[in-house]
C-alpha cells in the first residue's frame, strides 16, 4: 500500500509543483542575465544593480510568515494561484524599468509577491508524505531549481540576442517572456492541485486511509508544547537557530548563480555560449539532487547527507579562487554548485521532527525567510567585493565561509532533535 500510494502521489503532484517552482525560480534569477545589458542601459554600477536585485529578499523576508499562515487557512491551490499571478505581473513590469528607483521598487515587490511559495510547498508535502519519504519528496521538488537555472540560462542568452526585435532591448524581452508563464499557469494549479489527500480524486479509499493513519500517528508523536501553533513556532529557539544555520545555503547559491553569467562571460564566450555552459552546470546539479536524497532515504541516519555537502561546497569554492586556468575554475564551480544544493532536501526534513500543522507552516516560513537573507547579502555584497578586489572570484571566499558555518550548525542542531525512524515513527 505504501509504495503504490506514494508513487501515485508523486506522479500526480511533483511534476505540477516542480513546474510551478521552475517558473518562479526563473523569474527570480532572470535578473542575473538581464544585468549583462540592463545595468549599462540604465547607467547603474555593479554595486547599485546588485543592491536592487537583492531587495527581492527583503520583501520575501517580511511577507514569508504571513503568507504561509494564510496558506494554512485557505489551502495551497488558491494561495499558490494568487502568488503566481502577482509575481508574473511584477516580472512583466520589470521590462518597463527606466531608472534605479523603479528597479528597486519592483524587485522588492517581486519578493512580496513570491513570498510563501517555497515554504508553502514544504508545508504541503508534510500533508502528503510520511517523514521517512519526505527527504526524497523535497529532493524531487528541488530538482526544479537546477532545471530552472539551466532553462533560464539557455533562454536568457537567446533572449538577450533578440536585442532590437520589435523595438525592444534583449533584457526587456527577457522579463516579458519569463513573466507570462506564471500568470497562465495559475488556473491550471487551481484545477489540478487538491487541497489535501482526503479530497484527492486520484487516491483510492484504501490509499487515503493508509496515508491518514501514517500521518496522524506521526503528528501524535510530536509532543512539544505549541508544536502546531503558528506564532509559538515562529519564535521557537530551534526554528530561529535553523534559520540562521540555513543562511549559508542561500548565500552560496545566490552568490554563485547571480555572479556565474558574469564569470563565464569573462572567460571570453558570447551570450548564447554563456547560457549553454551555465545550463550544463545546473543539469549536473540536478543529478546530485536526485542521488543524495535517494541515498539518504536508504539509511537509518542521514545526518552526514546534510553536513558533508556544504563542506564539499566550501572546499570547491576555495579551489575556484586558487586555480588559474579558466576551465579548472569552472569545474570547481560545478562541484560547488552540486554540493550546495544536494544537502538541502535533508535539511528540510528537520523542522517536521518537532513541528506539526500550522506550526510547521510557520516554522518553514521563518527558517526560509531568515536563511534567504543570505541571498540579500550575496546580491548586495558580492558585487562590492568583486569591485573592491578587481577579482570576480574573490567573493567565493565569503560564500565558502558561509557554507562552513552552515555545516557546523546542522551538525550541532540535528543531534538535539527528536530522531525520525525510517518507518516514520519517532
Amino acid at each position: 500500500m505504501a509504495v503504490s500510494t506514494l508513487r501515485t502521489v508523486s506522479w500526480r503532484l511533483m511534476p505540477l509543483l516542480g513546474f510551478v517552482y521552475l517558473i518562479a525560480y526563473i523569474d527570480r534569477q532572470n535578473v542575473s542575465f538581464a544585468k549583462l545589458q540592463m545595468a549599462e542601459d540604465l547607467g547603474m554600477s555593479e554595486a547599485v544593480f546588485g543592491l536592487g536585485a537583492s531587495l527581492f529578499f527583503i520583501g520575501y523576508f517580511l511577507f514569508e510568515l504571513p503568507s504561509n499562515i494564510f496558506l494554512a487557512r485557505v489551502g495551497a491551490p488558491r494561495w499558490f494561484a494568487r502568488i503566481m499571478v502577482s509575481w508574473g505581473a511584477v516580472t512583466v513590469m520589470l521590462a518597463f524599468t527606466r531608472d534605479a528607483t523603479t528597479f528597486y521598487i519592483l524587485r522588492f515587490l517581486l519578493g512580496v509577491a513570491e513570498a510563501g511559495l517555497f515554504p508553502g510547498v514544504l508545508y504541503a508535502l508534510t500533508l502528503w508524505y510520511p517523514s521517512a519519504h519526505r527527504g526524497r519528496a523535497v529532493g524531487m521538488f528541488m530538482l526544479a531549481q537546477p532545471f530552472a537555472n539551466a532553462t533560464g540560462a539557455t533562454i536568457g542568452g537567446v533572449l538577450l540576442d533578440l536585442d532590437g526585435m520589435g523595438g525592444l532591448r534583449g533584457w526587456e524581452w527577457l522579463f516579458i517572456t519569463t513573466g507570462l508563464p506564471a500568470i497562465l499557469m495559475a488556473p491550471v494549479v487551481l484545477w489540478l492541485l487538491p487541497r489535501g489527500p482526503e479530497v484527492a480524486p486520484f487516491l483510492t479509499p484504501d490509499q487515503k486511509s493508509w496515508l491518514k493513519e501514517e500521518l496522524d500517528r506521526e503528528r501524535a508523536a510530536v509532543k512539544n508544547p505549541g508544536s502546531d501553533h503558528a506564532l509559538r513556532a515562529a519564535v521557537n529557539p530551534r526554528v530561529l537557530l535553523l534559520g540562521l544555520t540555513f543562511l549559508g545555503y542561500p548565500l552560496a547559491a545566490y552568490g554563485l548563480s547571480y555572479w556565474l553569467p558574469t564569470v563565464v562571460r569573462d572567460m571570453g564566450v558570447g551570450n548564447t555560449a554563456n547560457g549553454l555552459l551555465n545550463a550544463l552546470l545546473w543539469l549536473l546539479v540536478a543529478v546530485a539532487l536526485w542521488l543524495v536524497p535517494r541515498d539518504a532515504a536508504r539509511r537509518s541516519h542521514s545526518r552526514w547527507h546534510a553536513v558533508v555537502p556544504p563542506l564539499i561546497g566550501a572546499a570547491a569554492l576555495i579551489l575556484s579562487v586558487m586555480l588559474a586556468a579558466p576551465p579548472l575554475k569552472f569545474a570547481a564551480l560545478i562541484l560547488a554548485a552540486c554540493a550546495i544544493f544536494a544537502g538541502q532536501p535533508i535539511f528540510w526534513t528537520l523542522p517536521p521532527r518537532f513541528l506539526t500543522g500550522a506550526g510547521a507552516a510557520a516554522g518553514f516560513a521563518v527558517i526560509n525567510a531568515t536563511g534567504n537573507l543570505g541571498g540579500f547579502v550575496a546580491q548586495a555584497v558580492v558585487p562590492r567585493i568583486a569591485t573592491l578586489t578587481g577579482d570576480a572570484f574573490a567573493p567565493m571566499l565569503l560564500l565558502a565561509a558561509g557554507l562552513a558555518v552552515t555545516a557546523a550548525g546542522i551538525f550541532l542542531i540535528e543531534r538535539r532533535l527528536p530522531v525520525a525512524a525510517p518507518n516514520g515513527a519517532r
